[in-house]
C-alpha cells in the first residue's frame, strides 16, 4: 500500500519559521502533484500550496510570499517551507499526493495524517 508521513510541525512564535516534510512510501509506480492542505480550528480545509511532477508550483493567495513547496522525486518526498508565520497560520497540515501503485487500476488521492502547526508567543 502506500503511505504518507508527515513531519516538522511544532509551535512557533509569529514572525518564525518551520519547514515541513512529508515522504511516500510503499508500491508507488509514479508520483503526480503533490500538495499541502491545512485546517484550522473551526474551519474548513484549504489548500495551502501545490507542485506537479515538473514542479510548477500554485499556492493560497494567504500564503503566497511567504511558504514555498518543493519536492525530492528521488525521495519521493515534498516539502513546506514557511516563513513569516502568523498565529492565522496555526492549522493541522495534511500532505496529498496524487499516485498511480502497484495492484490499482486507476490513480490513487493518497492522505497523510497531518502535523500541528501552532504559531503563538
Amino acid at each position: 500500500q502506500v503511505q504518507l508521513v508527515e513531519s516538522g510541525g511544532g509551535l512557533v512564535q509569529p514572525g518564525g519559521s518551520l519547514r515541513l516534510s512529508c515522504a511516500a512510501s510503499g508500491s508507488i509506480s509514479s508520483i503526480y502533484a503533490m500538495s499541502w492542505y491545512r485546517r484550522a480550528p473551526g474551519k474548513q480545509r484549504e489548500l495551502a500550496a501545490t507542485i506537479t511532477s515538473g514542479g510548477s508550483t500554485n499556492y493560497a493567495d494567504s500564503v503566497k510570499g511567504r511558504f514555498t513547496i518543493s519536492r525530492d522525486n528521488a525521495k519521493n518526498t515534498v516539502y513546506l517551507q514557511m516563513n513569516s508565520l502568523k498565529p492565522e497560520d496555526t492549522a493541522r497540515y495534511y500532505c496529498m499526493a496524487s499516485v498511480t501503485a502497484e495492484g490499482y487500476i486507476e490513480g490513487l488521492e493518497v492522505w497523510g495524517r497531518g502535523t500541528l502547526v501552532t504559531v503563538s508567543s
